[in-house]
């Protein structure tokens, strides 16, 4: 018999999967790594749902036990974040040129962001799903002035690295 937290919680945790999804997709190495972390998040969050006080968004919430999460795993292992991106992106036959550049652009892209640390792919990922400085903040408990001076960096970093992966390096 399930109670009304354990509805509650399994409506949330449907309701945002994808958030779950896109921090095992970029802290996992494989399938198996994917779905280890997966149903570690899901343990942590179920943990941690009866403190949850609203104080914050439910998504803002999850992101941050996530992160935390992820990043705690991959310390525990203590092996080196391996991101598997595909070698190519899926697609129909690209009728311009335009087309192709923005696919290997994005691909460049892509292994530049595998090479980043642990706390800067979690500052894309959170900056590519637009959340907003505050936002981060909250969910990775870096502050506002930390995080974009560090976003500055990646930047820097990531055309730095898309360059060295243009030019094979």
């Amino acid at each position: 018999m399930t109670t009304n937290v354990e509805q509650n919680f399994l409506l949330v945790v449907q309701e945002h999967q994808g958030i779950i999804r896109k921090v095992c997709h970029l802290y996992g190495r494989n399938d198996a790594d994917r779905d280890d972390l997966y149903q570690e998040i899901v343990i942590q969050l179920w943990k941690a749902f009866g403190s949850f006080r609203g104080d914050a968004k439910i998504s803002t919430w999850m992101y941050r036990i996530a992160l935390n999460t992820a990043i705690s795993n991959l310390r525990k292992q203590s092996r080196k974040v391996a991101l598997s991106f595909p070698e190519f992106i899926p697609r129909e036959e690209a009728d311009t040129n335009e087309e192709r550049i923005k696919e290997e652009n994005l691909r460049q892209m892509y292994a530049a962001i595998a090479r980043l640390s642990e706390v800067e792919k979690a500052i894309v990922m959170l900056y590519l799903e637009d959340k907003s400085y505050e936002e981060m903040e909250e969910i990775l408990g870096i502050s506002n002035g930390t995080l974009r001076v560090k976003m500055n960096r990646i930047k820097d970093k990531l055309r730095t690295l898309t360059k060295a992966e243009a030019y094979g390096a």
